[in-house]
């Protein structure tokens, strides 16, 4: 039987999650499969019940898994611990480290309903159908840090190897090939080493894959560029921190980052998670947008098990409920009616049961 294990963590994970696996199963109830569900603790309410934010228990069952299902961690209850104890650093670095999760899919496709929600103008988000490809183990992130007392200074080390550019930017052909046949690799050549290897092991690359056109552009300009004309752009590849920028920018190009699904991959296996955070200030208030976790189990039935229809059907029912006007807080007009998370879920696995069931 698949094992997924079931990590809601923190904020309002713990109420975006439960929204998630209610698709899921209505969706698998339709199939006729059935997954094992397995929950456990991490981010900063395992510092509260274990003083670790990545119990071994916990990274143990994710490594036993066939895929992961992330809420959101972090929140300023723990930003007093020391900088590699906190959620951010002390478990989900270490997790996309220790499952090798080299790769973040983030898809962004503007939903029509959803048009009025995003706050550039209709007509240059109208066509926006783009996946940022985004490097997940190296970089800044991951490199050397530290202080030093004389002078006072501090600093982090960028290092990026062969083989962890070329597994990426080969992902970004590979997914270009099935889409548009457009790839943007994004970076900071007129500047910094690293842009310039990873400019050149991607021009090498290129050649192996003569279908796929190939540009690149520089950070600042990938920015503007994907708030003058997001339309432009299909499959863009990048490294870790500017992904991580790049990515957050583009969750508004489709009205809200409620709405960005993530996968965190490594051949089959991922972790799938909402791009946004813990949002401690709306916690437990019922007022969270569950879509993007709910997307992001759309995608781990893709990814991981090659549920594709499943995966279609929950896609389908999202903007069917979006399409009868549902809206939580964040997707809505000023004066409009909204649900709560709660009520979204709900919405979402009964439009799911009526079109698509048996």
């Amino acid at each position: 039987m698949p094992k997924v294990a079931v990590l809601p963590g923190d904020g309002i994970g713990q109420e975006i999650v439960p929204e998630a696996l209610k698709v899921l199963n209505t969706a698998l109830k339709q199939s006729g499969m059935k997954f094992e569900f397995e929950e456990h603790l991490i981010g900063g309410s395992a510092i509260d019940l274990t003083g670790k934010a990545l119990p071994d228990r916990t990274l143990q069952a994710c490594l036993d898994a066939d895929a992961v299902l992330l809420g959101a961690i972090g929140g300023p209850k723990w930003d007093s611990l020391p900088a590699k104890e906190r959620p951010e650093l002390g478990a989900l670095l270490p997790l996309r480290k220790e499952l090798n999760l080299y790769a973040n899919i983030r898809p962004v496709k503007m939903i029509p309903s959803l048009l009025s929600a995003s706050t550039l103008k209709e007509d240059v988000v109208k066509d926006v159908d783009l996946v940022v490809l985004r490097e997940l183990t190296g970089g800044l992130y991951f490199g050397e840090k530290g202080r030093n007392d004389h002078p006072p200074a501090a600093y982090d080390v960028l290092v990026y190897t062969e083989n962890e550019v070329k597994r990426i930017v080969e992902l970004g052909f590979q997914t270009a090939q099935q889409r548009k046949k457009k790839l943007c690799s994004v970076d900071k050549a007129n500047v910094l080493e690293s842009s310039r290897f990873w400019r050149e092991i991607t021009n090498d690359i290129a050649r192996n894959y003569p279908d796929v056109e190939l540009t690149h552009m520089y950070v600042d300009n990938a920015a503007m560029q994907l708030v003058r004309n997001p339309a432009q752009f299909d499959v863009i590849v990048t490294e870790n921190m500017f992904g991580d920028i790049l990515t957050d920018l583009a969750s508004m190009l489709g009205g809200s980052i409620g709405m960005l699904a993530s996968a965190s991959m490594s051949g089959k296996k991922g972790l799938y998670e909402p791009a946004h955070g813990s949002a401690p200030d709306i916690a437990g208030q019922n007022k969270a947008n569950p879509l993007a976790t709910i997307l992001s189990a759309a995608m781990m039935l893709r990814y991981t098990f090659e549920l594709n229809q499943e995966a279609d059907n929950i896609e389908k029912a999202v903007i069917k409920v979006l399409d009868e006007g549902y809206r939580t807080a964040d997707l809505a007009k000023p004066n409009e009616k909204t649900v709560g998370t709660k009520e979204m879920g709900d919405a979402v696995a009964a439009a799911l049961s009526m079109e698509f069931g048996n």
